[in-house]
């Protein structure tokens, strides 16, 4: 008894280690969807949610499974492309990838009814992405914002400080935990102390690699051939992977050029969420084959880690420091917002599909948790863990975030029996406010272990697909193109103002720079039904 008391109050204390939280702007790269799935789905927008009869409107509108009146299994695969990136890192241009696998199973209950059991695996996200941005620095840098945040208190700035505590807001940690974002930069000289360089100019890349996978597990059915219910389970997979360098070229306060600065940034990002999903569509008219969809999803419960490597390399001739290594890892929750769709439907004869729909969800109400303890409870022989909701860091989503509407509007033809052509269009409200910033002030440990400074605001997403369909008896052969465009506003760094109304050589101010993800995408799907 002694002994499992020990235990108990040994993990307690472990746990209660753990008590980290995540940034706005990484946040809204792992909540984020992409338009994925079969080649069918994909090929028509998405815009399958009323009309179902597709594996892949299990994560989008539960019900479609109920429309199968045969089992069936397909597997998808292709490729992405970025159209304007340049390899960097592991950062490829072209990627092969996997991206759906899964099957139905069909059982009739009735003379009009069926039961169905379905799993689906998709890649929900696919981060590969490469970003690169340059631009001119007229009298500021990222090591100078750096020490302005020192001299406003944020920090101590004092080297050989021999406190081994420091206090930032109501939080205390030690100096092997000191901000990333606020010392990376930093070049201490021989007597202890750090100082700061303007820039004439940065350049900066990153390599994003990985997925969200998400498996989901349905069952199904629908009642007299008019009403179809759905409920879907989803386990969700995350793997993001980053590397990012910025470098920086320094002068003198005469204008001497004395070299450069490169901060080299690793960032790994791996955990597990699930989620619950349900729909239903209606036919109002029982003679008419015009359907209507709603469906609501859960947010995803994510219990999530994150690491990082990073180094300074001093190529300038100011500073002590060659480099500067750090590394860190901590846990974190994060929940994603609700989801809530509503679609419409209809066929003409065995020849036409018509299909549209519309999703919301406001990412302002990302939920950035805390890991405040836990404990094991001996008589289910389980560890439990307690959490709470970051409110700096959930204040400053809010205002940076907000809600996302999506409009998905396709088509599919088919001037033979056995063939079929498809059209579709998907649009994607932006997520970030237009004057969204990484906030370096937010009494959060989001803030004070990220590890770099740079942010984008990225703008609507529009997406054209198409696509064919092949039948050979039971065989299916389907093949969907997509292009992806989206723009963005980079910054390397917030914007600072000094406080002091007589200093202004202490401003610290940045112009935002174009970017773009323009994305080429080719899907083949492979089917058998029975």
């Amino acid at each position: 008894m002694i002994m499992k008391r020990i235990i108990f109050i040994f993990m307690s204390v472990v746990s209660a280690v753990s008590v980290f939280a995540q940034e706005t702007f990484e946040n809204a790269n792992i909540a984020a969807e992409d338009l994925n799935g079969t080649a069918r789905y994909v090929g028509m927008g998405g815009a399958m949610d009323a009309l179902g009869a597709d594996i892949s409107t299990i994560a989008t509108n539960p019900a479609g499974i109920g429309l199968f009146r045969h089992s069936t299994v397909n597997a998808s695969f292709g490729f992405v492309s970025q159209a304007d990136g340049n390899d960097f890192a592991n950062g490829k241009r072209t990627n092969m990838s996997f991206d759906q696998i899964g099957f139905v199973y069909s059982r009739r209950t009735g003379h009009n009814s069926f039961l169905n059991l379905a799993f689906n695996y998709h890649k929900s996200r696919n981060f590969d992405y490469i970003l690169s941005a340059a631009d001119a620095l007229n009298e500021a840098s990222q090591n100078k914002l750096s020490y302005m945040k020192g001299a406003e208190g944020v920090f101590d700035l004092n080297y050989n400080n021999n406190n081994k505590y420091e206090s930032v807001g109501n939080t205390y940690r030690t100096y092997s935990q000191v901000d990333y974002l606020y010392f990376n930069s930093l070049l201490p000289e021989d007597d202890g102390y750090f100082y700061y360089n303007d820039a004439t100019g940065y350049l900066f890349n990153r390599a994003n690699t990985g997925y969200v996978g998400e498996y989901d597990f349905n069952i199904s059915g629908n009642i007299n051939d008019r009403v179809y219910l759905g409920l879907t389970f989803g386990i969700s997979d995350v793997n993001y992977r980053g590397y990012s360098e910025y470098t920086e070229t320094l002068v003198a306060s005469d204008g001497t050029n004395v070299g450069n600065v490169t901060l080299a940034d690793e960032r790994r990002i791996d955990g597990t969420g699930f989620n619950v999903k349900a729909g239903i569509i209606f036919r109002p008219v029982e003679t008419s084959p015009f359907r209507i969809g709603v469906s609501v999803a859960t947010p995803t419960w994510y219990d999530l880690t994150s690491s990082n490597n990073t180094l300074l390399y001093n190529n300038s001739t100011v500073g002590v420091n060659n480099s500067y290594i750090s590394s860190e890892s901590y846990d974190f929750k994060l929940y994603t917002p609700w989801k809530f769709g509503v679609s419409l439907g209809t066929t003409v004869g065995n020849y036409l599909a018509i299909g549209a729909g519309y999703e919301y969800a406001d990412y302002g109400n990302i939920d950035s948790r805390v890991n405040t303890g836990g404990g094991y409870d001996w008589y289910y022989g389980e560890y439990w863990e307690t959490s709470s909701s970051d409110r700096a860091m959930n204040s400053h989503t809010e205002n940076t975030l907000k809600g996302v509407n999506t409009l998905k509007i396709g088509m599919e033809i088919k001037p033979q029996s056995n063939l079929a052509l498809r059209l579709g269009y998907n649009y994607v409200s932006p997520m970030y406010s237009e004057n969204g910033y990484k906030d370096v002030t937010v009494d959060s440990y989001g803030t004070y272990y990220s590890s770099s400074t740079d942010y984008t605001n990225w703008k609507a997403t529009n997406r054209i697909t198409c696509g064919v369909g092949y039948n050979v008896g039971k065989f299916s052969f389907d093949l969907a193109y997509q292009y992806s465009v989206q723009s963005g506003d980079f910054s390397p760094f917030t914007s600072y103002y000094a406080s002091a109304q007589d200093s202004p050589e202490y401003n610290n101010i940045c112009n935002s720079v174009k970017v773009d993800n323009k994305r080429h995408q080719m899907l083949l799907t492979l089917g058998y039904h029975f």
